[in-house]
């Protein structure tokens, strides 16, 4: 598996912070100084992982079973999409 640069992180981080308030997108965490894997946080499923990880071709974020996987050739088109998985149960509430 590819592992994440210093500088992917770094706009990663960047990204997250940019978000407004109330954004679905509610934090990040890695391992390591260059992670094959970074995990993102949603309000609704704010205690599961969604892996983000390279591919040959760009990114894939998945939830934590490895269902509904949405790819992208760059961090933002694929952190945009952090709202397209679906999350726990039929709550509306955050």
């Amino acid at each position: 598996m590819a592992r994440f640069t210093a500088s992917e992180i770094e706009q990663i981080d960047r990204l997250w912070r940019a978000l407004p308030a109330g954004h679905v997108w509610t934090g990040w965490a890695s391992t390591g100084e260059e992670p094959e894997e970074i995990w993102i946080f949603r309000t609704r499923a704010h205690w599961r992982r969604f892996p983000l990880t390279k591919t040959q071709t760009g990114y894939r974020i998945s939830n934590e079973a490895g269902e509904s996987p949405q790819d992208a050739e760059t961090l933002v088109s694929l952190l945009q999409k952090v709202e397209a998985i679906p999350g726990l149960g039929e709550s509306d509430q955050d």
